[in-house]
């Protein structure tokens, strides 16, 4: 019976990610949907999130470990932050600034995420994928490292702060003096975390496509 409850954990992951996400689909900032949609987003998510070290936790500790969870387990994580980024960048957190007097208006997310940071994020995602596959198909072992780790870890704390600052926004707004000064400096730790989040996927990218080449090399002579 414990060997499953890993693998029951990770499952429960996966459920909790959907929920989540129907939770932003149906949250619009200025839009439609109570900004309590956010505040179950983020314990929803951050259950998600906590769950992801209990599972490997206790599958390390009872000696369980399998093929679904080692299979599963990294997909359902993908799946959460890739999801999230998407939402973020998408029409749902997209608010619209008029610049210059008003002559022009300019629209942008309220979160501080981007199309491109989503590509950015996908696209190591799918370079380490296929490194992995490419290095197992050849016998070599291709698991993930202390970088790659940081970056969940990065990525999960990145969302959870995205949420608190659309949230507590609604609450900053009707209060000018307050987003002169506070507002100013949480966009601030806003966008700190998502540009650290960017520099580390980039970096744990590069450093998965140095090990997929010594471990080639290795493998070929």
């Amino acid at each position: 019976m414990w060997r499953q409850v890993p693998n029951l954990i990770t499952t429960s992951r996966l459920v909790l990610a959907m929920v989540f996400f129907v939770l932003l689909s149906w949250y619009q900032y200025e839009g439609r949907g109570h900004s309590t949609l956010l505040t179950w987003a983020f314990f929803v998510c951050l259950v998600a999130i906590s769950t992801d070290f209990i599972d490997g936790y206790l599958a390390r500790k009872w000696k369980v470990e399998s093929r679904f969870g080692r299979v599963v387990d990294p997909f359902v994580d993908k799946i959460l932050v890739l999801g999230s980024f998407v939402f973020f960048a998408g029409k749902n957190f997209v608010i619209v600034s008029a610049i210059l007097g008003g002559e022009h208006r300019v629209a942008h997310t309220i979160t501080g995420v981007t199309p491109t940071m989503v590509v950015i994020i996908l696209g190591r995602e799918l370079l380490v994928t296929s490194l992995r596959g490419l290095a197992e198909s050849s016998g070599v072992q291709f698991g993930a490292d202390w970088s790659g780790k940081l970056e969940m870890i990065l990525q999960s704390v990145t969302i959870l702060v995205i949420l608190a600052y659309v949230y507590g926004l609604g609450f900053t707004q009707p209060h000018p003096d307050l987003n002169a000064g506070t507002l100013g400096y949480w966009t601030l730790f806003r966008d700190c975390m998502i540009w650290l989040t960017l520099i580390v996927t980039v970096w744990s990218a590069v450093g998965y496509v140095r090990k997929s080449i010594t471990s080639l090399k290795m493998t070929n002579g």
